[in-house]
């Protein structure tokens, strides 16, 4: 979630503009089986996810920024422990920051249309898989972004297409093999590592991003088998661990009364979470920029209610891995979370996780909970609640 990417969701919820027709679901060929993952690795069975034979509940919250602020080692453990002391479970983080000029935590660099990983990059990231494990943490991985923060799916198109056409990333073949071996290179490093309980294709992949320029022929169809693809390959080289998109879960149904049901952007829920190599479906919900902003409890309510039904319908596990609001958020979050818990939903990760450092406050867009914020009670209860489920 990004103030840009809300701005450019809302101008598109306001024009509400119908999609084409997603590909029809085959529910029982999607159906999921069970993920034997091995010992201590995170996996599924059904619509739950497990760990060494027992179930495993995902909740927790997202901290983008862990491994990209030029935190120490022991304020990412600060930063964490945060996170556990509310009962979380799980962190979702970045795992790419593309630059063209090295400076900060990057992790690849470009020099034209040649890119090169940086060690020390790496070795952050390593840092942040210690603090994590440290605090029993697991760790939910996006492996790209579809918005310019941290470069993103524009560089690749820019350094190696020449383009700003943004739906390239999906469909142009020298990218593709370039965004492989960044996740072979990253992926690869921790193949045996169990403190990783999951890779993300991208974060909220779309047809358009930060700049809103396209090659006009972008569809459903594009960003579902380029899912196909990516995610195929991710389980050739790491087969130990679960793989998702990392998507805002739009459906894909024209004539939808409302903006995130309409397949505009590019995304089918359904037909994503159909793919055999996607273990878990994600979706994210921000009725404010998505022009939903009449009633957010409600309208946020059905649509977690819609994915659980996708969850049992395709039986795989779905989790709301973002969410929020920025006014009265304790009592949206409040109804919000009781949905989630009686409809079995897998499990949550809220945005986002906040923290009191050393180095002082970590990011907040409006959406951060501190552990003195009025919410973070909040998440403690639902995170009891959550495990209560059984």
């Amino acid at each position: 979630m990004k103030l840009l990417a809300s701005l450019i969701t809302l101008a598109l919820a306001v024009s509400s503009i119908a999609a084409p027709a997603a590909e029809a679901v085959d529910a029982v060929n999607a159906s999921a089986l069970e993920s034997r993952a091995p010992a201590n690795f995170v996996g599924v069975s059904g619509t739950r996810f497990t760990l060494n034979g027992a179930r495993y509940t995902v909740v927790g919250g997202n901290a983008y920024w862990i491994g990209l602020t030029g935190l120490s080692p022991a304020n990412m453990n600060a930063a964490f422990a945060d996170i556990a002391k509310a009962g979380g479970t799980t962190v979702r983080t970045w795992g790419f920051n593309e630059v063209t000029n090295q400076n900060g935590n990057w992790l690849q660099s470009w020099s034209g249309n040649k890119a090169t990983i940086n060690n020390a990059g790496l070795q952050n990231f390593d840092n942040v898989v210690a603090a994590a494990k440290a605090n029993g943490i697991r760790l939910i991985v996006a492996l790209t972004n579809n918005w310019a923060d941290y470069g993103g799916m524009d560089v690749y198109v820019r350094q190696i297409a020449n383009s700003n056409n943004h739906d390239l990333f999906y469909t142009n073949n020298d990218i593709q093999t370039a965004f492989k071996a960044y996740i072979k290179t990253f992926v690869g490093r921790y193949v045996n590592e169990p403190t990783i309980m999951a890779w993300e294709l991208a974060n909220e992949p779309r047809c358009k991003g930060s700049t809103g320029a396209t090659s006009g022929s972008c569809t459903t169809a594009t960003i579902t088998n380029w899912a196909k693809s990516i995610s195929a390959y991710i389980k050739s080289i790491d087969p130990n661990h679960l793989v998702a998109l990392g998507d805002e879960g739009f459906f894909n149904k024209p004539g939808s009364p409302t903006y995130p049901y309409q397949g505009g952007e590019g995304i089918d829920f359904d037909a994503n979470l159909a793919i055999s190599t996607l273990d878990f479906g994600t979706f994210h919900s921000y009725p404010g920029s998505w022009g939903q902003g009449a009633n957010p409890q409600a309208w946020g309510t059905q649509w977690i209610t819609d994915h659980a039904a996708s969850q049992n319908r395709l039986n795989k596990p779905v989790i709301i891995e973002e969410f929020g609001v920025t006014s009265n958020q304790a009592t949206v979050y409040t109804a919000w979370f009781n949905q989630i818990v009686s409809s079995g939903l897998a499990g949550d990760l809220i945005w986002q996780s906040g923290s009191h450092l050393s180095s002082g406050n970590t990011p907040n867009d409006g959406y951060a909970v501190y552990p003195d914020h009025p919410v973070y009670p909040l998440l403690t209860s639902h995170a009891k609640a959550l495990k209560a489920r059984g």
